[in-house]
């Protein structure tokens, strides 16, 4: 296959109502979706057409509606939905996705709550 480029996508935000408690089902809150994916970009720089790449802007709406549809207790579950879907296009040979939840119902000052999944195609294909 070659050497693999990275398509990274960082700081999408989103509305969802995950979450474990009742009100964060109710009110919702916005989470911030960080991508990485793993695929060869030689084609696309040959041809110069957006076909031949992952489509960025397709990539946001997907997450966008992803993280809007139906809710989750944990944002776990909701990264490895996110991974499922990017991972559906054949040209991802690996992705990382991070779900961010910085409104989380924690009792403590904090910056971020977060969690990474990784997904890979073949193991020698993972970074």
């Amino acid at each position: 296959m070659g050497s693999l480029d990275t398509i990274t996508l960082t700081g999408l935000r989103a509305f969802g109502r995950h979450g474990v408690f009742d009100f964060e089902r109710e009110n919702g809150q916005e989470f911030v979706i960080d991508l990485a994916l793993g695929v060869s970009t030689k084609r696309a720089a040959r041809t110069d057409d957006v076909a031949d790449t992952v489509h960025y802007g397709e990539l946001a709406e997907t997450v966008v509606a992803i993280v809007g549809g139906e809710p989750v207790n944990l944002i776990e579950t909701l990264a490895h939905r996110i991974a499922d879907a990017v991972m559906q296009d054949e040209r991802v040979r690996f992705l990382a996705v991070t779900v961010h939840k910085p409104q989380a119902p924690i009792p403590a000052q904090f910056a971020d709550v977060a969690v990474t999944v990784h997904a890979a195609r073949d193991p020698e294909a993972r970074r």
